[in-house]
């Protein structure tokens, strides 16, 4: 029974572990919604693979540590199951910190920009569905300190009228 506990425990955590961060362009947080935002044109130099570290909040060992003391003391008798759960609680520990850390790791870019003014910026975000390469026009899109590229729309000139 606690092994099947420890078990479904260990599942949730992760897959509630794997939710909570990401840079991924195309996920805006709920917060951002519906707020002005600072838009600016570009030019992408250079885009290059990067990893973004995994978080170690904490979560993953203190959720690794009562699933390896639930674990450790259902071992043996009342004494041993102490020494055990205290261990399975240790070893949790670092099992759940190094789940979390996996867990939130993400494949992200390094995307060097030149804007019009002949600036230079570099924004590295989650890989999203859109693939930059040098030379593309591209539009820096910042809201609420944060700032993510996409592919700048096309935009058609208007229609001159007649002057009479």
């Amino acid at each position: 029974m606690n092994k099947t506990f420890a078990l479904c425990a260990s599942v949730l955590a992760v897959s509630l572990l794997g939710a909570c961060a990401s840079s991924n362009p195309d996920v805006v947080r709920r917060s951002d919604a519906q707020r002005m935002s600072t838009v600016i044109d570009a030019t992408v130099l250079s885009v290059r693979p990067v990893t973004v570290d995994g978080n170690q909040s904490g979560a993953g060992a203190v959720t690794g540590g009562v699933i390896g003391a639930v674990a450790g003391s259902s071992v043996g008798g009342r004494r041993e199951g102490q020494i055990v759960g205290v261990l399975g609680a240790v070893a949790g520990a670092v099992v759940g910190n190094a789940i979390e850390r996996n867990a939130t790791r993400e494949d992200a870019v390094e995307i060097l920009v030149q804007l019009r003014n002949g600036e230079r910026r570099s924004v590295i975000q989650g890989k999203g569905q859109e693939n930059f390469l040098a030379g593309d026009p591209v539009i820096l899109t910042t809201t609420g300190g944060k700032t993510r590229v996409s592919r700048a729309p096309v935009v058609s000139q208007p229609a001159h009228a007649p002057s009479n």
